[in-house]
């Protein structure tokens, strides 16, 4: 297969990373503690990260640094300082969701390589080159795109591109779901998901597993990704152990590597490899659309892995079954109850066969294995990954990052000389009597290739060292070799390797100015004007001095304001353009976005325009929406999942107006794929919710029984959301509001 395309895989820890890198991966996502899209996996410290990124280079592949989650204002003090932490450690790229943690990066670490988180939603070309304006050097697309419309997108960016080929999926758009934190806090946009999607539900005709997708597996398609001309294949899996990475990796590997006249017989061989990473049954998830219509197996239980049995004796001291299939120590299982909740993994360290100790269970075999967690009766046994090697000792080997040492040197005829611009070494002069150059005089890079070799564990040459050359000298090699030598061995009889500093330019100092110094709109007293979003043909709002907002294909004589939709495919760019047009005409000037293509849409337009950023797209923080208003937007919806505080918070901050969503039914989850029902359904804790499918789109979306009713608070707009609610439901919850958003 001709062009070369970056195979990306995921690394939850530092042993992922091994493992990958040893599988042929050309690069890995992995992120800190803080501020990261998989906060429940193992992560990594900062000198560990940096330790990586060195092993990666030296091996010439690539480490991206995810820190895309929303941010609220409190935290913003704390991302600067893990964006301190991460220019420090100079990987190749950083993945970002929050509009404002992009704007810090681009502002005060100008180094950094920033690419667009799938969370952002990217999912068309007007979307991409929103995505170019802002900075981003690559998107990861929307995971529910299909391949034709993939292809529509390459022709018209020139973007890097990035997109998933392996592992779960999430059955809504990406960075609009709120299904987790409505049911708890615990936020998918903020690395805190609890994947309810994966659970069982309950409707009037049965119950099933309705929102859990089949994991994507793209083997298959990878030499119609190539001729698309997708730069990067990203495999999902950052809360997977190294036998999934290693395996996974190794399959993509082996086709990305086949020629095209072998690529069909290589096939099987592949497809057992990923056999052993024991996830879900494979789909080709949303890439065509009879994939997506596949795509929910409602009678499949949500747990990923490979089923082994069922728990028929549960004791203190461990539980019992009959293996279905072979299980080893070492290998990892979990528990998985009926209702899809959360289930107990463990790793096998003890089991019994036939009442004695063993190191397999062969199938048919009644199994006990010893464990002290509280287990389930009755609940599906996964085996959800195999034993591995222990990276612990290659780990411990890594060295840790050096410090830079800064030099100036400058060769003369008579002398070289070397400064030391970081460390309190005193200068270095070494007497010389060198012969004009013939042929190859010594110019810088020859002076500085020669010092780069330091010959010490503790420090190397900065990338900020210069050199000077003044005349054209003939400087020997072996005497060019003498005289770093000499000059390492006069540094290190002066200067210890903790005194050498890091001149690196820390913004933090100017940022903490710049925000001390930045305040928000002044509070207005009395009542500000409501917005009214009202249902296709609804009556006019109660309160007549409220703006009407409708749908922008849903416009009439009493609209006032144009809603755009959050999602549109990239064949249906040229209606929406033609009904953005059509509602100019009839004389709309207020127009409401909900996604960030949008601001392509009305980029051009030559009357002043009135745009308000709204829910689902998220504005969390300030600086978010200091980045929004920098692109004409004139009102920002705070987002739908904060908290009061959170909210005033951002309110002493914000450079334009706020508005909340006062009440409504916003949608908690909203996707592509075929969902088999519609209307009313219930949790296993009688949280009660409805299933609808928007004609229009086409999209599922689902909405809580429960209308969301918040105060209001003060110099703040006010949002009704009247499309799926009405004034009098008695039935009424504040979601986060008086809570804790996680």
């Amino acid at each position: 297969m001709s062009m070369e395309m970056e195979l990306l895989a995921p690394a939850g820890s530092p042993a992922c990373a091994l493992a990958a890198f040893d599988a042929g991966a050309d690069a890995v996502y992995a992120g800190l503690s803080k501020f990261n899209a998989r906060e429940r996996g193992e992560n990594f410290t900062a000198d560990m990260m940096a330790r990586i990124v060195d092993y990666a280079h030296k091996l010439r592949k690539k480490v991206y640094i995810t820190l895309n989650t929303l941010i609220r204002e409190s935290e913003i003090p704390a991302v600067m300082e893990t964006l301190d932490a991460i220019d420090a450690i100079a990987p190749d790229g950083v993945l970002v969701q929050d509009l404002g943690v992009l704007r810090l990066a681009r502002e005060y670490f100008p180094n950094l390589i920033l690419h667009g988180s799938t969370q952002m939603g990217f999912h068309n070309s007007a979307g991409l080159q929103v995505a170019e304006q802002l900075g981003l050097k690559r998107v990861v697309l929307e995971r529910q795109i299909t391949l034709d419309e993939l292809a529509a997108i390459r022709k018209q960016t020139g973007l890097e591109l990035e997109v998933f080929i392996h592992g779960s999926l999430c059955c809504s758009l990406s960075g609009t779901c709120l299904f987790s934190s409505y049911l708890g806090g615990w936020s998918g946009n903020r690395g805190k998901c609890k994947q309810p999607c994966r659970r069982r539900y309950f409707t009037k005709n049965g119950n099933g597993f309705f929102f859990s997708p089949q994991d994507l597996a793209a083997l298959e398609l990878l030499p119609q990704l190539r001729k698309i001309g997708v730069q990067s294949l990203k495999i999902e899996g950052r809360l997977r152990q190294p036998d999934y990475v290693f395996n996974t990796v190794g399959a993509y590997r082996m086709m990305l590597d086949s020629p095209e006249a072998e690529f069909a017989a290589k096939l099987p061989e592949a497809r057992n490899l990923l056999a052993k990473t024991c996830g879900r049954r494979w789909s080709h998830g949303f890439y065509f659309s009879h994939s997506a219509k596949e795509l929910i197996q409602s009678d499949a239980i949500g747990a990923a892995g490979l089923r082994v049995g069922s728990v028929e004796a549960a004791r203190d001291n461990g539980f019992g079954f009959t293996a279905a299939k072979r299980v080893h120590l070492g290998d990892r299982l979990r528990i998985q109850p009926l209702s899809g909740d959360d289930g107990i993994a463990l790793t096998v360290t003890k089991m019994f066969v036939e009442n004695r100790p063993a190191k397999y269970v062969p199938i048919g075999k009644r199994v006990f294995i010893c464990c002290d967690k509280p287990i389930v009766p009755g609940g599906v046994v996964f085996k959800i990954g195999e034993s591995f090697p222990d990276y612990t000792r290659r780990l411990e080997l890594l060295p840790p990052r050096r410090a830079e040492l800064e030099l100036h040197l400058t060769l003369e005829g008579t002398s070289l000389t070397a400064e030391t611009r970081n460390a309190p070494c005193p200068v270095f002069i070494a007497s010389l009597a060198l012969a004009a150059a013939d042929k190859h005089p010594t110019d810088a890079a020859k002076l500085l290739a020669a010092f780069a070799e330091t010959d010490s564990p503790d420090f190397s040459l900065s990338p900020a060292s210069t050199a000077e050359v003044n005349g054209n000298w003939f400087l020997p090699a072996a005497e060019l070799k003498r005289l770093r030598r000499e000059f390492y061995r006069f540094f290190n009889r002066h200067v210890k390797p903790e005194q050498i500093l890091d001149r690196r330019e820390t913004p933090l100092e100017r940022f903490f100015k710049d925000y001390t110094a930045m305040t928000g709109l002044p509070e207005t007293d009395g009542r500000l004007p409501e917005t009214v979003a009202m249902k296709p043909r609804g009556a006019e709002p109660a309160n007549r001095n409220a703006i009407r907002a409708d749908g922008i294909f849903d416009l009439n004589k009493l609209s006032e304001e144009a809603i755009l939709p959050e999602f549109c495919p990239e064949e249906k760019l040229p209606a929406l353009r033609k009904a953005v047009a059509a509602a100019l005409t009839a004389g709309i000037r207020r127009f409401r976005i909900t996604s960030l293509y949008a601001l392509n849409l009305l980029r051009d337009v030559e009357e002043p325009l009135v745009i308000t950023a709204s829910a689902p797209l998220p504005a969390a923080n300030s600086m978010a929406v200091r980045e929004l208003a920098a692109r004409g937007v004139a009102k920002v919806m705070a987002h739908i999942e904060m908290t009061r505080q959170d909210i005033l918070d951002l309110r002493k901050k914000s450079p334009v107006a706020l508005e909340c969503y006062r009440l409504g039914r916003p949608p908690l989850l909203t996707g592509r794929a075929k969902i088999p029902f519609t209307g009313e359904f219930s949790d296993a804790r009688g949280n009660k919710f409805e299933l609808r499918v928007e004609r229009q789109s086409g999209l599922a979306r689902i909405f809580p029984a429960q209308v969301i009713s918040i105060p209001r608070l003060p110099g703040i707009y006010d949002f009704y959301d009247l499309r799926n609610a009405n004034w009098n439901n008695a039935d009424t919850g504040t979601f986060n509001f008086d809570k804790e958003w996680l």
